[in-house]
């Protein structure tokens, strides 16, 4: 028997779940609505549950995260599951993982499955396996819920297809912002072949689209949209390096979301890796960042000029950060700037911004309107004008970052 079988459903679901922390992008927005109670079968893509994840439109959604595996015959630098690495093995058979999803499912712990793996035996093979878990689940059990699978790209393009046809979302990772740094951390696999699988994947979606000139009806195929997840920190890159290769990608493959995860220094790697680790809340300035740069129309050169060395600042969210570098575009007048001026002021995001523009046509907006539609008064008020409210000097003050900028802390000594 397997070594990685050897151990209890529930042991092995302890290791693969604990291991699929690492793997990002388990959102299910953007899907096509599906639900079971008209028309049969089990499972809905809408509803909430036992939160586990977080929709970028704020549903709590839940979903089974697991790795069909942890082994994996790679050696990627970074991964704590590489070949080299001495960590714990399990792995599940399919049908173990089809039987886990139905059975979470109807106990109302989840709504769909997020599915990942570790390379074993080939990438065909491990391909196939996936596959077959998400044809089993919508086939024979007839599971209507979410399914995110993280797919490989090196495994032929007709396996990546049917997976399109079952899936809601499919994942191809880029791994590295940049391709030296693929070579150096990841040898084995081949940043073109990624590519080259991505930019097929988008053919396939933008085909489905299309509506048949027979049915005039588009076709079911990865209804979702694909993303792909980038590791940070593992490789030196900047984050305006990370920035501008998730620009390109976001152009170049349609992609519904780059995830960003932080790289965290394995204890026993032998491999040249950096000794700082960097903190999460890198990670977070960046999904910030992309944010702006996806929502409210910032350049990518825009949100990382302020420092030399291409960072993000990480006392300070980037807008924030801008606008303090940009002081001569301030204030904004909240009752007469257009859409796009006021989507740059710290404290307004898209959703207010759409507000404000609609309740002007009725009345002159002051600082109490903007409160009562939830703006924080404390942040915006040196950016802006309204009816009764000038900064008058405050954008001009030299301590005025130091207003924004983290309380002290208390350290502990424990």
């Amino acid at each position: 028997m397997n070594i990685g079988m050897r151990k209890t459903l529930r042991e092995r679901l302890a290791i693969l779940s604990d291991a699929a922390k690492y793997d990002a992008s388990c959102a299910s927005s953007g899907t096509v609505r599906r639900d079971s109670a008209a028309s049969g079968g089990l499972g809905s893509t809408e509803g909430s549950g036992i939160c586990h994840a977080y929709a970028p439109d704020g549903r709590c959604i839940s979903l089974l995260k697991i790795l069909l595996t942890n082994f994996c015959i790679y050696d990627c630098a970074y991964c704590i599951n590489r070949s080299s690495s001495n960590v714990e093995r399990a792995r599940f058979t399919p049908e173990e993982v089809v039987w886990l999803t139905l059975e979470f499912y109807r106990r109302n712990y989840i709504e769909g499955l997020f599915l990942s793996s570790g390379i074993i035996r080939s990438s065909d093979h491990t391909m196939e396996q996936m596959v077959r878990i998400a044809r089993d689940l919508r086939v024979t059990h007839n599971f209507r819920g979410y399914i995110h699978l993280k797919t490989i790209p090196e495994a032929s393009p007709q396996l990546i297809e049917e997976a399109g046809l079952h899936a809601d979302r499919l994942s191809l990772n880029i791994e590295l912002p940049t391709d030296t740094g693929i070579a150096r951390l990841a040898p084995e696999k081949r940043p073109e072949g990624i590519r080259r699988a991505m930019g097929d994947l988008r053919l396939k979606i933008e085909e489905a689209a299309e509506p048949t000139l027979v049915t005039k009806r588009r076709r079911r195929f990865v209804p979702a949209g694909q993303s792909t997840q980038m590791i940070v920190g593992a490789d030196g890159a900047s984050d305006a390096t990370i920035l501008s290769a998730s620009g390109r990608l976001y152009a170049s493959y349609g992609l519904k979301r780059v995830y960003y995860s932080a790289f965290s220094p394995i204890p026993d790697s032998s491999k040249s890796l950096p000794l700082v680790k960097p903190p999460l809340m890198r990670e977070h300035r960046l999904y910030q960042a992309d944010w702006l740069y996806r929502f409210y129309g910032f350049g990518i050169g825009e949100i990382t000029a302020s420092r030399p060395d291409g960072m993000l600042d990480l006392d300070l969210d980037p807008k924030l950060a801008w606008a303090l570098g940009n002081r001569a575009e301030f204030p904004v007048d909240v009752n007469r700037a257009e859409r796009e001026r006021l989507l740059r002021v710290p404290g307004l995001g898209t959703k207010t911004v759409k507000s404000i523009l609609s309740v002007r046509r009725l009345r002159r907006l002051r600082l109490d309107d903007l409160a009562r539609l939830g703006v924080s008064i404390r942040k915006v008020q040196a950016f802006i004008t309204a009816e009764g409210w000038t900064p008058r000097r405050l954008i001009e003050r030299p301590d005025l970052e130091a207003m924004f900028a983290p309380k002290p802390q208390q350290l502990t000594l424990l």
